[in-house]
This record gives structure tokens, sequence and C-alpha cells, in this order.
């Protein structure tokens, strides 16, 4: 079987409330992907929830770096048990934390999925070391915005949408340490790691499955390739 190693953002499992539309999707999309003979390793991101609890902490009391990236490692391992509840059926009964332990688990399996481990980076990281551990060549970062942009097309309206970049000149457009909560395309530490392991990312619109589908058939799509 094909692998396929995916980040999917916090931002789409929860982008305020739980996205119940956006989960029913997946689950249809990637149990069809299953019948064509395709293993997926999915690494669920903290978003927003991760951020609201990183927040009412910092309101309330000072807290070192590392305690608020544990804060947002729970959150992922909470969005990552909404993930393997969804797909019972199918999913390898325990959810991944240390990437190594994705070792463990049988060849067969068709669907697995993962959340945070340490602190010191996000779940972009662990979907990069997972990777690694498996052979995969490539991984797709679902988020919740169709590009990379050259700026927060949000705060800048003359950003610019992005559909190659090498990771040089990616790095170059993010900052160069990780911080809890780092709102970042992909996350310093993992671009780096990616950047050296020579794995390619694709940034995809969770909103667009359709486009994932394209990526992962080898035709044009929507969506940023840092290589």
């Amino acid at each position: 079987m094909e692998t396929i190693v995916m980040s999917v953002g916090g931002s789409l499992i929860v982008p305020d409330a739980i996205d119940t539309d956006f989960l029913k999707r997946l689950k249809t999309f990637i149990e069809a992907e299953i019948q064509n003979n395709r293993r997926f390793i999915i690494i669920a991101g903290g978003g927003r929830t991760a951020r609201r609890y990183q927040d009412a902490v910092t309101a309330v009391t000072d807290l070192p770096s590392e305690d608020l990236d544990w804060i947002g490692i729970h959150a992922t391992r909470l969005n990552g048990h909404l993930l393997r509840t969804i797909f019972r059926d199918s999913a390898y009964p325990t959810i991944i934390t240390n990437p190594d332990e994705v070792l463990d688990a049988p060849k067969d399996v068709s669907l697995i999925i993962a959340a945070g481990y340490r602190p010191g980076a996000s779940t972009d990281l662990r979907a990069i070391q997972i990777a690694e551990r498996v052979g995969a060549q490539k991984v797709i970062n679902l988020s919740n915005t169709d590009y990379v942009y050259t700026d927060n097309p949000k705060t800048n309206p003359q950003a610019e949408k992005i559909e190659n970049i090498s990771w040089a000149d990616f790095r170059k457009l993010i900052p160069e340490e990780w911080d809890p909560g780092l709102s970042s395309p992909f996350d310093p530490i993992a671009a780096k790691e990616a950047e050296t392991l020579g794995i390619e990312v694709a940034n995809i619109n969770g909103a667009h499955l359709e486009e994932l589908g394209n990526y992962l058939n080898g035709g044009d799509f929507v969506g940023t390739k840092i290589y």
C-alpha cells in the first residue's frame, strides 16, 4: 500500500465549534482512498483549541514556554482522539505520539492517527519525523488556506500567493524559532527538518478535498508545493 502522511490542522477540526461537516467529508474521502489501496497516517493539530487554553493560562499567570507547549500538545491529543473515534472501524486503536511508535503498528493497518509528542515544535515536525520513519517522501499539510502567501493576506492586501517554493526561500518567510501558539504555514523546526531530509510538503485547503485527490493522483492542484 502507498503510505500517505497527512497533517490535519486544528483550524479545520475545530475552527470555532467542532466542524462536523468537515469531519464527515474527511471520513468519506479517507475511507474511499483506503479502498484504493492507500494507507494514511494522520496527525491532528491543536489549532484554536490549543490557543484558547494557552491564552486562558497566560491571562491568569506567567508560564514558561514548555508548559504552554504541553497545553498545546494535549489539545492535539484531544483532537486526535476525536479523529480516532470517528474512524474507529478502520483506525489503529492506539494514537501515536512518539514518532518511533509508528513502526510498532502492523503494516496492513490502513489508518493510523497521531498527535503531539514533546515540547519544542508543533505537530508539523511529528509529521515530518513519521514520514522519515516510514520512508514517505511527501507530506500533506491540510490547512484552512488555499496557498502559502508571501505575507499574511488578512493584514497585507499586497501579499502574493505562492504555488511552488524551495525550503530555503520558504524559511525566509517564517520565524526562525518555534514559539507555542505560533501561527505559521509550517513551523520553523519542521521546515528545517524537511529541508534536511528532502521531504516535499503540499499545503492544501481542507475545504476542498477534491484538490487533495488531485495531488494524490499526480495532477494539478490548488495549493502550495514546498520542496
